[in-house]
């Protein structure tokens, strides 16, 4: 345990002193295996890193990410935005709603919040601060939005966590789909509560008319998630070969339907998706390393041990555990948290009778909460970029919002059904 707490807080320093998470990682694995097994160990090093990336799961991460980057680049971002506006925008605050509710559709198929608040606020940011939104509304209402990229299928979190806690991805997906609806009403509502506080104003009268001309302009951008869920939940294709759908759907959608994607922005779209690919499938490599180290000094184990015999409350534990994923969500990227942290605690969470399902779901949502909590925050930050307002001016609006998405991990964690009631229906 003593040894687990060094190594922890070894990577924790050497990530506040700015050092990459994947670095910081690689060095406190390989600097432990050297001073406890000597340099003997050392050439099962590319061996263990290779290994831990080449999962066939782990496929459907950069596919995803691929998807989404052209997705960004082809006019899918802006007609769901357009339909957003069509089913969302007649209530006050209506840009608001707008957000969100586009945000509930853009999850469906990027599975990425970083994705997510990077396509749908360059748009929606600059037109909400033109209407009358203060900077710091605007991009706590994105932020947070994005966050519903990885409770809602697909989800790159939730792939990860599979991979690591050797679990159906389906069954994640399925528990994901009734918290990511819930948590999109309760951003909504809060959103009405600054709406009226502030007197925002509305932007159109409901009309069907409108309503029916979005969803057939937006039909093509809706039958990618379509592809993608009703594929992976009908037991056609798996994650991995949805995720390849999804790429081969929105290229032709964008490159031969909506005709918005160009060979130039095709290029970017790969540069981008690869970028993005490299930094996690990194993360995953250098993890494996200390996850590997410490599978061998039987860590985890000793962890269930202590554990157990200080509480075998499985509610207890739970609670033991959403503050350690909160905590570490302020301070890791949620593929880090996830890659160093699941492992080790599988064993507790088998041991006191945690569903791993039901757990995964709830990891999810401890690192969404994560994404918005500075000083790392990536999705936070990039929203408060493109509205040009401090990530602190946006924390103080965004706290309220952060509310709603602790809320929504309290119910999930303590009223179990609320996540895998599907579960439970469709595949136990």
């Amino acid at each position: 345990m003593q040894t687990m707490v060094l190594l922890f807080g070894t990577v924790l320093i050497l990530v506040l002193l700015n050092v990459p998470i994947a670095v910081a990682l690689g060095v406190v694995a390989t600097t432990a295996m050297i001073l406890t097994q000597g340099i003997d160990g050392l050439p099962n090093l590319p061996i263990v890193l290779y290994q831990s990336a080449t999962n066939f799961p782990l496929l459907a991460i950069p596919l995803f990410i691929l998807a989404g980057a052209i997705m960004n680049s082809s006019g899918i971002s802006q007609r769901l935005i357009a339909l957003a506006t069509a089913l969302f925008g007649w209530i006050r605050g209506g840009l608001a709603h707008v957000n969100i509710g586009v945000s509930l559709f853009f999850a469906e198929i990027s599975g990425s919040a970083v994705a997510d608040v990077a396509a749908l606020g360059s748009v929606l940011i600059p037109e909400m601060k033109r209407k009358g939104y203060s900077p710091a509304l605007s991009a706590a209402v994105t932020s947070s939005s994005a966050t519903l990229a990885i409770i809602i299928p697909p989800s790159i979190p939730m792939i990860l966590y599979a991979v690591m806690a050797e679990t159906s991805v389906v069954q994640l997906f399925v528990a994901g789909i009734i918290p990511g609806i819930i948590g999109g009403l309760g951003l909504m509502g809060m959103a009405y509560y600054f709406a009226r506080r502030y007197n925002l104003p509305v932007e159109d009268r409901f009309s069907g008319r409108k309503v029916w001309v979005a969803m057939r302009d937006s039909s093509w951008a809706l039958l990618l998630p379509a592809i993608i869920l009703g594929g992976i939940f009908g037991g056609v294709v798996t994650a991995t070969e949805g995720a390849a759908l999804a790429v081969l759907a929105s290229l032709v959608i964008g490159l031969f339907i909506y005709r918005d994607l160009d060979w130039v922005h095709l290029k970017s779209s790969i540069i981008e998706g690869g970028q993005q690919t490299a930094v996690v499938m990194l993360l995953v490599a250098t993890s494996g390393l200390l996850g590997n180290y410490l599978t061998e000094i039987s860590a985890p184990q000793q962890l269930a041990t202590q554990v157990s015999e200080f509480t075998s409350n499985k509610y207890a534990v739970l609670a033991l555990l959403n503050i350690v994923f909160l905590f570490l969500g302020i301070f890791l990227h949620s593929a880090a948290a996830i890659i160093l942290v699941v492992p080790v605690v599988m064993p507790l969470v088998n041991a006191v009778g945690i569903d791993p399902v039901h757990f995964g779901l709830i990891v999810t949502i401890n690192l969404g909460i994560g994404q918005q909590t500075p000083p790392v925050a990536s999705v936070l930050m990039i929203s408060s970029s493109i509205a040009k307002c401090s990530v602190w001016e946006t924390t103080r609006v965004n706290i309220y919002f952060i509310g709603v998405l602790f809320a929504l991990l309290m119910l999930v964690t303590y009223v179990p059904i609320t996540g895998m009631g599907l579960v439970e229906y469709f595949y136990r």
